[in-house]
């Protein structure tokens, strides 16, 4: 459990599409404008900043492909002074937000007071790869080309939406549940940006044209309000899967995620007002296989080392890394208890989440703990958790407290 680390400014950029309108992004341009915005919001001057932590996935989109330094690079970009110390975490999807978990581990050691947490990923940067070339003496004929996104997983192992599919199957979660699901995320976004919900933690982006005005950006692209239960059903599933579609998947998407946190006392003596309390974070892995389980054990875990009980959670998000993972990791919560798991739906997931919100991978973790912190604001205080799975059935999750 964490005593005295504190939330005081967090913010993302809206998530594009797969080749939508962030996709000519440097990456460590992207990366750069919520790190330098989360600064910006409550007037702290880059100096203040003991080191960064950055999720990053992806180094081939780099324009600096061999070793980038991504997180250097990033924050040099954000106009941090170049004596910061950071590093680059790579745990795919649960990398944002191990990257804070890493942040305040480094407090709790008593190395630094403050910390910006967070992540970038660009999909629509991603290369295609040409192997072997060097070695293998090419001089005539076709070249194959390889494209690291289709049957996206690890070559060793299935297609995690092959896996995804299977552990759903095992826990008797229908393909009409996941895309009843798929629907809920999409209309529960809209009715939320509707309300307004998202403008504290998304910055607007003009981004500039070659021949016409600039397109103001305000809205995350991966939102469907067309979305119908009918058109979910008739999508095939992928890569052989009975339940997991592509409408019941989240997209390939490209957005940053940035959180400003540090201990009480140096945000007291900051001037600055808390956001929220970071309870407890945890980290956690299990077999390969079972990645839609990982953020219920990542959550049991949270939830002990903070000594609060899951009926205490006011507010919960489980990342729709697939919609079966927040339908098998409910029921996991609650011993497969249906009319529990119902219950518990009911506060998860509300503003939607990476279906309807889009799933830059390396940035989403920050994304969740923003979006419960200000929703526990609104709602007047409360405890919020926070779990997202991610690299070969790795979870974190994240308590949070207003």
């Amino acid at each position: 459990m964490y005593k005295d680390i504190v939330i005081v400014s967090a913010v993302r950029t809206p998530f594009g599409r797969y080749c939508g309108s962030l996709k000519e992004y440097d990456y460590f341009d992207l990366g750069a404008l919520p790190m330098r915005e989360v600064l910006a919001r409550v007037n702290v001057p880059g100096e203040e900043v003991g080191e960064v932590f950055w999720g990053v996935g992806d180094t081939s989109v780099c324009k600096d492909v061999y070793t980038p330094v991504a997180a250097r690079q990033t924050l040099i970009k954000a106009g941090l002074p170049p004596e910061t110390p950071s590093v680059a975490i790579d745990k795919a999807c649960v990398s944002a937000m191990s990257a804070v978990h890493y942040g305040c581990r480094s407090m709790v050691a008593a190395e630094i007071d403050c910390a910006i947490g967070g992540g970038a990923t660009s999909f629509s940067q991603e290369p295609l790869i040409v192997r072997g070339l060097r070695w293998k003496g090419f001089r005539l004929g076709d070249v194959k080309m390889e494209d690291p996104l289709f049957a996206l997983g690890y070559k060793d192992f299935s297609p995690v939406s092959v896996d995804t599919d299977n552990v759903a199957a095992e826990y008797g979660v229908s393909r009409q549940e996941q895309d009843e699901w798929a629907l809920r995320s999409h209309q529960n976004y809209g009715r939320a940006w509707e309300a307004g919900k998202f403008k504290e933690e998304m910055m607007v982006l003009e981004i500039p044209q070659k021949k016409a005005d600039p397109i103001t950006l305000n809205i995350d692209e991966q939102y469907r309000p067309d979305t119908t239960l009918e058109k979910l059903s008739r999508l095939p599933g992928i890569y052989g899967c009975k339940g997991v579609t592509a409408g019941n998947a989240p997209g390939l998407n490209d957005g940053a995620t940035a959180i400003l946190f540090m201990t009480r006392s140096k945000a007291e003596k900051l001037g600055l007002e808390p956001l929220a309390e970071i309870v407890s974070m945890s980290s956690i892995a299990i077999s390969p296989l079972r990645m839609p389980e990982g953020p219920a054990f990542a959550a049991m875990r949270a939830l002990e080392l903070a000594d609060v009980k899951l009926e205490d959670i006011d507010v919960m998000e489980i990342n729709e890394a697939f919609a079966a993972v927040p339908l098998v990791s409910t029921l996991l919560l609650v011993d497969k208890d249906k009319s529990k798991a119902k219950a518990l739906r009911e506060k998860t997931n509300i503003n939607g989440s990476a279906i309807a919100i889009g799933h830059p991978n390396t940035a989403s973790g920050a994304r969740i703990i923003m979006n419960l912190m200000y929703e526990l604001r609104r709602k007047g205080g409360g405890y919020a958790l926070g779990a997202i799975c991610g690299g070969l059935a790795q979870a974190d999750a994240c308590i949070i407290k207003v």
